[in-house]
Formats: structure tokens, sequence, C-alpha cells
């Protein structure tokens, strides 16, 4: 298990099983994105210090110090900065 803190917010735990977007919505935030796998690039973040793994074929530019997180999954903890993303509305 692994833990990541976007945008100096409390850490979110994940597993190398989920995607970092994946993560982010279970733990109740909703990140922008809109294709799941790497074209788009509109989830692009800035990764400032971990080491993730690539699951899928990056169609989407990004910079050396950038990562999708549709597409990325943890190795080991995760430092995540300029992260675009709302806390989703709880539901009554």
């Amino acid at each position: 298990m692994f833990t990541f803190t976007i945008n100096s917010i409390a850490p979110i735990l994940t597993t190398s099983e989920h995607t970092v977007l994946e993560a982010m919505e279970s733990a109740g935030l909703q990140a922008e994105y809109h294709c799941r796998d790497g074209h788009c690039g509109a989830c692009r973040c800035e990764l400032v210090n971990g080491e993730i793994e690539e699951t899928g074929f990056k169609m989407a530019y990004t910079s050396a110090n950038e990562i999708l997180p549709c597409i990325s999954k943890a190795k080991s903890n995760l430092v995540l900065s300029k992260v675009n993303y709302q806390i989703k509305a709880k539901s009554a």
C-alpha cells in the first residue's frame, strides 16, 4: 500500500492495482479527465516525488516531470502538484 499527496492536502491511500486517478476518485476527489487512456492529457499533473508505472501508451504530451494519473500506478509513495480536481458532492 502506498500514499500520495496532491497539492499539499492530506495523504490518500492507494495500491499498485489502481491508477492514481482511480485512487483520487475513491478518496472523494473528482479529478479533471476526459479519456482515461492517456490520449487527451486533461489529467496531466506534476510528479514532485516518487515513482510510477505507466499502464498504457501515452499519446498526450507531457514534460519530463509530468504524469498522466489515468494511466499511472504508484510504485512508491507519491507527491503530486498542479492537480486539477474538485471534491465530489455527497449524495443524500
